[in-house]
Parts: C-alpha cells; structure tokens; sequence
C-alpha cells in the first residue's frame, strides 16, 4: 500500500575520482582524522522503518517506511506501544494524509517459518523502503539491525520513541497488522485473534490445546510446533531456521519491545536476497 505518485528527487552524477595525492603528502594524508559518516544531513530525504509482529505465533510480521512532509506536522506521534488504539488509528489517517511518502509491507507465515523470524522481518522491512513513491537517501530503522538496502542506512535503538518518521512508521505497521488479525479473526473465531493479535496468552495457548493450530500459525515457533505434534503431524524446519521459544504472556501484556530480542541478536549469516516486492 503506498500514497499517491511524489515527484521522485533528481540525481546527481557520481563525481569523478580524485587524482592521487602527491609522494610528500601521502604520509599526512595518512595521518587525517576518518570522516564519520553524516546521518544529519539537512539535505537527506529521510524514512523511518518499524515493524510490528516479530513475537506472535500466527499472523504475518508487517513493517511500514514513512517519509514525513516538514511542513506539515502531525502532533503525537510516539512509539505505538505506548498509545491507545484510538489514538493510533485517528493517527494512521493524519500520517497517510500528511506524509510525502510511505509504504507498508510484509512477509508471510510461509516466509518466517522458511526464513526465520529476523530474516523475514528484515524482508518486510526491505519491501516498506523499495515500496516507497519517494526514494529516500537515508533508511532509519528502529533496532540495532539494518536490513540489506540500496540507500544509507542507520540502526537507532528505541527510535520508535526518538525519532518521529520512526514513530509513523511504527504506528502504520502496527494498525495494518491489528486490521490483518482481525480479519483472521472472523475467519477462526476459536483462536481469540481479535483479543491477543497472535500472541502466545493463556487464551491462545488453550485454543491451540483444545483446536490444534491452523494454517496462520508459525510453525517455527515452540507453542505451534508442539500443537502439530499433539496431532500427529512432525514439524521440519528448513536448515539454519530454529525453534523459537516464547514465555506465556498474560492476556492483558503484549509487550512487544520485550518479545524475541533474542531472535535479533543471532547472527544473519546467509540472508537471503530479499528485492522482491510485495
């Protein structure tokens, strides 16, 4: 999904090489202080990236790129935990109103069981940015992980509370996966999806006991795994996706900042080529 047609910014030409310094100033030029890279360019277009259901064991993992317009602002924009869900969704309107650009995508349940839950989070994330009508020069991505892009990137850990294209895009990913689970929910009322959005509650967890799981659930995730098991059916992982292990939550605590950092701190060895857009 993706706003209306913006002008996309012109490009500039790479400039050529420069020629190689002289012998007598080689060994200062060896001694110049590194250059940093400069993530707070007034000149960078800039777009925010967050995701929204790496913890639950059903439904897809969705994640939003939002270029916000300067000059027209959007008040309370804040880290999508922490706002009621009417506050997010009169929000989801003013972003897709008032940004310049923005783009939600997602990865599948097939995707995060073939995948694994970080790879296919950062595929979602890379289709949000290659969606966009505008490109960006600089990719902000809330976490300590940057998927593989065609453009700058930066890690900002807690920018869904920081930075506040990060906060729209968080607030986008969040109310379009709500949307999803709850059309899920009218498909398989016995689940509760309208009431948890997918996560392993008490609830969830005694539906999955009592109905088995259905073709929604994530297979790579231990609660799911152990439900086809019950019935009969072995679960087999592709090579280097593991078992993700989950804690029972308490129906009213979906915390999603807490759920499966874990999955994030294993090494992405072997990500696979995600450029196909949803």
């Amino acid at each position: 999904m993706t706003d209306s047609q913006a002008p996309r910014p012109t490009r500039k030409r790479a400039a050529s090489a420069p020629a190689a310094p002289a012998p007598g100033r080689a060994k200062r030029a060896a001694a110049s202080p590194q250059v940093a890279l400069d993530f707070d360019s007034p000149l960078d277009i800039v777009c925010g990236v967050d995701e929204a259901g790496r913890g639950p064991l059903a439904g897809p993992v969705v994640a939003a790129a939002v270029i916000l317009d300067p000059k027209r602002r959007i008040r309370g924009l804040d880290d999508s935990k922490v706002l009621s869900a009417k506050k997010r969704e009169a929000l989801y309107e003013k972003i897709v109103e008032r940004s310049l650009a923005y783009c939600v995508a997602s990865a599948s349940v097939e995707e995060i069981d073939r995948l694994n839950i970080l790879h296919a989070t950062m595929l979602a994330m890379k289709r949000a940015v290659e969606g966009l009508a505008l490109t960006p020069t600089l990719a902000r991505i809330d976490g300590n992980r940057c998927p593989v892009l065609s453009v700058r990137s930066e890690a900002v850990i807690g920018g869904d509370a920081l930075v506040p294209a990060i906060s729209a895009a968080s607030i986008l990913a969040k109310v379009t996966r709500d949307r999803m689970l709850l059309e899920l929910h009218a498909r398989f009322p016995v689940y509760g999806f309208d009431a948890h959005a997918g996560y392993g509650t008490p609830q969830h967890l005694a539906a999955l006991t009592e109905h088995g799981p259905c073709e929604h659930h994530r297979r790579s995730f231990a609660p799911v795994r152990a439900a086809f098991e019950r019935v009969g059916i072995q679960v087999t992982l592709p090579s280097g996706v593991d078992v993700v292990a989950v804690e029972t939550l308490d129906d009213g605590a979906l915390e999603e900042q807490a759920l499966y950092n874990e999955a994030f701190d294993t090494a992405a060895d072997g990500a696979p080529d995600a450029s196909v857009a949803s």
